[in-house]
């Protein structure tokens, strides 16, 4: 009999879960639920604009909507598929989202008092409240704790863990001292799952407390009392009521509860997997290997590799981390991206381009993208920086934001978007430099998410910028895949899953398209890219010295050059 995992993926709007048959990777059937909080079910400010925020209750209902409706769906596209089939489920979020919570694992928005108080929901990993503190964890470490940064890209983030209990703790001290402990929500909903939500107990992610909580057992996993006292009086006596240990995705959290199995409709011997944010299960999800980059393309994009913990491995600057486990058991996972892609080409969509380009966002895009295809690399005039949700990497800054150079009064909607795109894959590139720089090398790229799947334009563009073959996963849910990969793992062969990951993801895994690139677009994007990296430079560091008087001349020049050929 045909065995199933599935596999829920805890995005940023909407939440989705995958059945994905054991035996071969094929997918049964898929279900999504939009969260009904907030807008676009983020909690906002319209008084401060780098607030992000989630309702925990949203997860519980999208859990119980997904998973029921993907189970109805598989029936009807499978006669003989039967909910007792189903052998593990795993579970993929967006990461770093912290939430506190009190003694019993409760989110403390569930509480009367705190139920309308932002601070004392899931501080969204797009949050970026905490900037300040931010600055003050790195300056601190910096001069007293250097290991803490050298496994972390020398930066702490505004995005991560530290940060933003810092933040609650310096402007919600109510919130901060009403909460028992604080739980990433890659390990809450498991814990959930499983029935036992005491924050002592839960299974903590390895890729979640290494990535964002400078967790390490070279230094006895979570940074020390002693620090943390210096950096904020009272923030050390946190440290007691957290964690000490921290697992690897392949381990099994539990098994899912009577509550959740009656809820459901599942058995209680389905296996629950550790759980993990969404790229990392994606990257797993999408095949990853020894010298492939993955890049998950969405909103944001999430770049990730692995290599071998018997190699030796240097420390990158400006990664978002090199964590043992986070990806799979048996490597470190280096972590890098960008803080807004998608999100940059919605912006611009929803308030800049008119409405010859179409009434809806979905006509503009179409339109947009039909327009933008016709133009040679290099035509526009155009050059942009991807900041417009500051720069996750290299530069670790979330204060620096957008700018397109050579605008003249005939530039076209159409050209600004593709100058939107060509800039994310200069932005992709810059990365590629920074890994390649440090000795991490990049043999292949496999795209996936969203963006990789809907935007051929785009690919086509990163093909031509990054000058490499862009792989295209066969599957359109990488997380969710993964989430699905390592709930086979967790179930193990007994159950009819698998005992490793390389076994699961040689079965289920595989690349569906690939995008070659053209070599004279390529080579006018280096000159393109020399122009991008001035700019990024100047704009992004402080070490930068030199004139710009080029710049705007360059690109006049290049775009003659293009003119001319065609």
């Amino acid at each position: 009999m045909s065995k199933y995992v599935i596999g829920i993926d805890f995005g940023t709007n909407s939440c989705r879960s995958l059945i994905v048959d054991v035996a071969n990777g094929n997918e049964l059937a898929t279900h999504v639920f939009a969260y009904p909080s907030g807008k676009d079910g983020v909690i906002i400010d319209s008084r401060n604009p780098h607030l992000a925020r989630q309702n925990p209750d949203d997860y519980i209902k999208g859990i119980e909507a997904t998973v029921k409706g993907a189970l109805r769906k598989a029936k009807s596209v499978k006669k003989n598929f039967r909910n007792s089939d189903v052998i593990g489920l795993g579970v993929d979020t967006t990461g770093s989202s912290p939430m506190p919570v009190d003694e019993e694992g409760e989110p403390l928005c569930f509480n009367k008092r705190f139920k309308k108080n932002p601070a004392a929901m899931v501080w969204l990993w797009k949050d970026h409240t905490s900037f300040t503190e931010a600055e003050q964890i790195t300056k601190l470490a910096s001069e007293i704790r250097p290991q803490f940064l050298s496994k972390i890209g020398g930066v702490y983030s505004s995005e991560w863990w530290w940060s933003k209990i810092l933040h609650c703790k310096n402007s919600s001290p109510d919130v901060f001292d009403a909460a028992y402990s604080w739980v990433e929500i890659c390990d809450w909903i498991p814990a959930l799952l499983v029935g036992d939500l005491s924050p002592n107990n839960i299974k903590r992610s390895i890729c979640a407390a290494g990535h964002k909580a400078m967790f390490n057992y070279q230094w006895n996993g979570l940074p020390d009392k002693e620090f943390l006292e210096t950096l904020s009086p009272g923030l050390g006596d946190l440290r007691d009521r957290l964690y000490n240990k921290a697992f690897t995705s392949e381990n099994l959290a539990g098994y899912l509860s009577e509550s959740w199995a009656k809820k459901l409709g599942l058995d209680t011997n389905v296996a629950v997997a550790v759980g993990a944010f969404d790229a990392h299960m994606g990257a797993v999800g999408a095949g990853i290997t020894t010298g492939a980059l993955v890049k998950i393309v969405g909103t944001s994009t999430c770049d990730i590799m692995i290599h071998p913990q018997t190699e030796k491995l240097s420390d990158v600057p400006g990664v978002c981390g090199i964590v043992n486990g986070s990806v799979r058991d048996g490597f470190f996972g280096i972590e890098a991206g960008q803080s807004g892609v998608g999100d940059i080409f919605l912006w611009f969509v929803n308030n800049l381009v008119p409405e010859k380009y179409g009434k809806s966002s979905e006509e503009k895009f179409k339109n947009l993208e039909k327009a933008a295809s016709k133009l040679k690399a290099g035509e526009s005039g155009l050059i942009a920086l991807d900041w417009n949700n500051g720069n996750r990497t290299i530069l670790v800054d979330a204060r620096l934001t957008g700018l397109l150079v050579g605008q003249t009064l005939h530039t076209q909607p159409h050209e600004i978007y593709r100058a939107l795109l060509e800039a994310t894959g200069f932005g992709a590139l810059a990365i590629i430099d920074r890994l390649e720089e440090y000795g991490v090398e990049v043999k292949e790229v496999i795209n996936c998410g969203g963006l990789a799947v809907k935007n051929s334009l785009l690919m086509q563009i990163y093909a031509d910028i990054i000058g490499r073959p862009m792989k295209i996963s066969r599957s359109e849910q990488t997380p969710a895949l993964g989430a699905g990969i390592f709930a086979a793992v967790a179930a193990g062969k007994k159950s009819g899953g698998y005992n490793t990951i390389d076994e699961a993801q040689n079965v289920m895994t595989g690349i569906g398209k690939v995008y070659m690139p053209n070599p004279q677009s390529h080579q006018t994007y280096r000159k393109l890219y020399s122009l991008y990296k001035q700019l990024h430079d100047a704009f992004g560091t402080k070490q930068w010295t030199g004139g710009m008087y080029n710049v705007m001349k360059e690109l006049l020049i290049i775009r003659n050059e293009v003119l001319i050929q065609s």
